[in-house]
């Protein structure tokens, strides 16, 4: 294979990756060069000069001219006056001499060396360009086709053909994908993994939604209206804060759009996850009541020093406070960034009821807290249950409900 032959292969191959003349060029000279040092031991004396558009190859070796009895003759940039005169008779010591290198004197399997090697640096430079590409678009949506499901991931092709990765740990719990389906998601993370870029996609991620308010809500993507913080119980249910700086613009008002319009296209994207949009304060008494919607606070206590609060409600607010699933109740910690405890306003009836705390002694701490978790803070108030009720609102075993309730009706039959 002469020069001609490989550069031209080469540069149509590149071409068609996409790769740019100056890269391509550097490309060829990185692995000229690496063949001259394998067969001189330097290249620092050798002027390589490549014209990729025709095929044109010239390597030079440059030596300096020396006395056949100079101590240097053994320089790799030297060569004796003897030695010279054998390529051009009338040279003198102290000139430089030009010798042109052809590349079949590196011999035919170094050349084909060479072309396995422009290949193998083409796709490197491919698989850097592809994780360079989608690590500017980390956090950005995407539309990408399914093209095989697998047990753990659902693989999928972009509009170049490059495979992208949607773990299950990524997607909503109510997805189902079938090849040759659509999906949009987030580029969630890149990484290089054995050589190899590792595209990781997201439809759980916070970002996600916020992106999906950003398509469907101009103020938002404008900027009039910020995005305060998102949480997620990814497919089940959001909550959303938002902030106008604008007075004349109301941010939930906006996020939702006329008859839900706006709001109903991210909840139909997310497979009809609950999105509670509310108007950020700095009023934390404001805020937790506001995130705790749509059930009613009646009144709060806010322990600043150990970011508890302490939440009061009507009895028939504590279910709507708590959520299915205790999901509300979650989300609504997550979102102020306090745990909240849900206590039940007692009425006069209830006053002769007991504080689950005054069982300290006999009930553990975390049973106790377990229980307060899903708003049962009183005695009557977990009696008021079933067994089954409480399997189900706690994470509670059996047994240990069955001797709560052994201890809470002894304190009435006494």
């Amino acid at each position: 294979m002469d020069a001609k032959v490989l550069i031209e292969s080469f540069a149509e191959f590149a071409k068609s990756k996409n790769v740019d003349r100056p890269t391509m060029i550097r490309i060829l000279e990185d692995v000229f060069r690496a063949m001259i040092r394998k067969k001189f031991e330097t290249d620092e004396n050798f002027d390589v000069t490549i014209n990729a558009d025709k095929g044109d190859l010239e390597i030079l070796r440059i030596r300096e001219i020396v006395d056949d009895n100079s101590e240097d003759i053994w320089d790799f940039d030297k060569i004796s006056l003897t030695d010279a005169r054998k390529i051009e008779p009338d040279f003198e010591v102290g000139e430089e001499v030009y010798e042109k290198i052809e590349l079949e004197e590196f011999g035919r399997r170094a050349v084909q060396m060479a072309r396995q090697t422009l290949i193998q640096k083409i796709k490197d430079l491919e698989k850097d360009l592809l994780f360079n590409q989608y690590e500017d678009l980390v956090g950005e949506i995407i539309s990408a086709e399914v093209y095989q499901i697998l047990g753990r991931e659902v693989l999928l092709i972009d509009g170049e053909g490059n495979e992208l990765i949607l773990p299950k740990s990524e997607q909503i719990s109510k997805d189902r994908f079938r090849k040759g389906d659509s999906v949009r998601a987030i580029v969630h993370k890149v990484e290089m993994v054995n050589g190899n870029p590792r595209i990781i996609l997201s439809r759980t991620s916070p970002i996600f939604l916020e992106r999906l308010f950003e398509n469907e809500v101009p103020e938002v993507f404008d900027g009039l209206i910020t995005i305060r913080k998102i949480v997620r119980e990814p497919g089940e249910r959001a909550k959303v804060a938002v902030e106008s700086y604008d007075d004349r613009i109301d941010p939930v008002g906006a996020c939702v759009g006329m008859k839900g319009s706006r709001i109903h296209a991210i909840v139909r994207e997310l497979q009809n996850e609950n999105i509670d949009v509310i108007n950020y304060t700095d009023n934390l008494e404001l805020y937790v009541a506001r995130a705790l919607s749509p059930a009613k606070v009646t009144s709060l206590q806010i322990d600043r020093e150990n970011k508890r609060i302490s939440v009061y409600l009507k009895p028939d607010q504590v279910s709507m406070a708590i959520g299915k699933g205790g999901f509300n109740i979650r989300l609504a910690s997550r979102l102020v960034g306090y745990e909240i405890d849900v206590f039940r306003e007692l009425s006069d009836y209830e006053e002769e009821d007991v504080d689950l705390e005054e069982f300290a002694d006999e009930i553990d701490g975390w049973v106790i807290d377990e229980l307060k978790k899903t708003g049962l803070d009183t005695a009557k108030s977990v009696l008021s249950l079933t067994k089954e009720d409480l399997i189900r609102r706690t994470e509670l075993e059996e047994e240990t409900i069955d001797e709560v309730f052994r201890i809470l009706k002894q304190e009435f039959e006494q």
